[in-house]
């Protein structure tokens, strides 16, 4: 199944859904605080790596932020619907969107455009991934990650996307290989993690020559 692309006019990338495989990612908005609440409810002994949002008021905090983000012109914020249960079962963005201009110049001429929908991003990154237990290890991540890197290089052409996780997290880097995700390398000391310690962030990309066969193998995954 395609994903669905819903659109209207905005000067700005308009939200969107996109939906296939039993999974719809629906815009994030403040109405899904409750519903990634009760999503993250349960064990949270795979979340200490991440902010996962803990009760309603850290929700609310979360999608704040999030849509903070989005304000700022280069990130789009999903909340993750299971379609098989119709709940809510995690969120996941686009983040670092970023136009390089087409021809490009040389040497480069102030700051790069915002990406818009007349001006869609040449890069992407994809994270801020999470699930609550019912729906890790089922076929919701695959999914979704289908559905974001199908639009990244099918709709908006971009050339390169990023995906980068807590270098402690095996699981996580596991997952991303598991896609077709190629590893970079470590960026040291790079982040704030959510337990407070220092992180470093283990690198991958998928680039646009990568696609056909991260997309061959992930819809061999979901076709089982």
């Amino acid at each position: 199944m395609k994903a669905r692309i819903q659109y209207t006019i905005c000067t700005m990338l308009t939200e969107f859904a996109l939906e296939g495989h039993r999974v719809r990612l629906e815009a994030l908005t403040l109405e899904h605080a409750s519903s990634l609440a009760a999503a993250a409810e349960g064990d949270r002994a795979t979340y200490g790596l991440a902010w996962v949002p803990d009760g309603l008021d850290d929700a609310r905090r979360y999608v704040e932020t999030a849509l903070k983000g989005r304000d700022g012109g280069r990130q789009v914020p999903f909340a993750v619907r299971d379609l098989v249960s119709g709940q809510i079962a995690g969120s996941v963005r686009y983040l670092d969107l970023d136009v390089f201009p087409q021809p490009a110049p040389w040497p480069p001429v102030g700051p790069n455009p915002e990406p818009a929908d007349d001006q869609t991003p040449t890069v992407a990154e994809i994270g801020n991934i999470w699930y609550g237990p019912p729906w890790q290890r089922s076929h919701v991540n695959s999914a979704t990650q289908f559905l974001l890197l199908q639009h990244a290089f099918e709709a908006w052409h971009c050339i390169r996307v990023t995906l980068k996780t807590d270098a402690r997290n095996e699981r996580s880097r596991a997952a991303i290989e598991r896609i077709g995700g190629k590893f970079e390398g470590i960026r040291r000391a790079h982040l704030l993690a959510a337990d407070g310690s220092i992180r470093d962030s283990a690198y991958f990309s998928i680039t646009a020559d990568e696609w056909p066969d991260a997309r061959t193998g992930l819809e061999k995954r979901l076709n089982r």
